[in-house]
């Protein structure tokens, strides 16, 4: 029995401890209006103002199987060699998609992925993140 509890006690020092969290990544659903494209809209609240998301590459989104998909994105515009442009995070991020056909009426749960690079300039570093977001599409 002391064995087991050394064993337990000695897993516990070697436990890893969580990533920290950088952002908090949302995601909710806009319908077409008008001439615009039905659009899913990502908010990035930062936890550490310091914290940056790159503009280039852009943030990605890939929604899992199910009725709606990301319409392909253009080729983003190449940046300034050696500048660092950052999003401004008051605004969301928004991917235009389309509904599957026959999608039946109702709600839907739609669930993706969110992958983004940010970097810290106070402490030299660059990662890349990614997010699992839910968010609920509304078919008329």
């Amino acid at each position: 029995m002391t064995v087991l509890a050394s064993l337990l006690l000695a897993a516990g020092m070697f436990d890893v401890a969580p990533k920290p969290v950088h952002f908090d990544v949302t995601a909710s659903f806009n319908p077409a209006r008008r001439k615009a494209p039905a659009e899913v809209a990502i908010q990035f609240v930062a936890r550490d103002p310091q914290v940056k998301i790159n503009e280039v590459p852009a943030p990605r989104l890939k929604l899992d199987a199910g009725p709606a998909a990301v319409i392909p994105p253009a080729t983003p515009k190449a940046g300034v060699p050696g500048a660092a442009h950052y999003l401004d995070l008051t605004l969301p991020v928004t991917f235009p998609v389309t509904l599957a056909p026959g999608t039946p009426r109702g709600t839907h749960e739609v669930a993706g992925t969110v992958t983004y690079f940010y970097c810290s300039k106070r402490e030299g570093w660059c990662r890349k993140g990614t997010t699992d977001v839910a968010f609920p599409i509304a078919v008329p």
